[in-house]
């Protein structure tokens, strides 16, 4: 089931949003001191063209850091980002298969707009006692 949800997914938006995740990469790789942010840039492009089958747990040692990281990552990327998955939820939830994607399009947004001191792990490899953030 997960990988005809992925297939969908894939024709009706995920393949344009991981495209809009790996642009931000690239944007964000340009600068030494933003790279960090572009691989977390990447690893969500990778979760947008894939999601189904993933979940999203806490890093329990995620500090200051990765505040920092998130506020600098909301205002460059987060926003516009998660502007697209509403966008593209709306489009989604026009039809009746559609409907389940638009929900999961709009459970990615808080990790969109805050992906860091956060892991995507695939859903067999959840630690029992793990913080589970999003699950799709």
């Amino acid at each position: 089931m997960r990988t005809i949800l992925n297939l969908i997914w894939l024709i009706f938006g995920g393949l344009w949003l991981a495209l809009g995740y790996v642009l931000a990469g690239i944007l964000a790789c340009i600068f030494i001191v933003t790279i960090p942010i572009g691989v977390a840039s990447f690893r969500m492009a990778a979760f947008a063209f894939w999601p189904f089958g993933r979940t999203v747990v806490s890093k329990p040692a995620a500090g200051v850091g990765s505040g920092i990281a998130n506020v600098i990552w909301f205002l460059i990327a987060g926003l516009w980002l998660a502007i697209g998955h509403v966008t593209t939820a709306i489009a989604q939830a026009v039809t009746i298969i559609g409907i389940p994607l638009a929900v999961a399009n709009l459970k990615m947004i808080p990790v969109t707009c805050f992906p860091f001191g956060k892991e995507i792990v695939d859903d067999r490899l959840v630690q029992p006692g793990a913080v589970v953030l999003y699950h799709v």
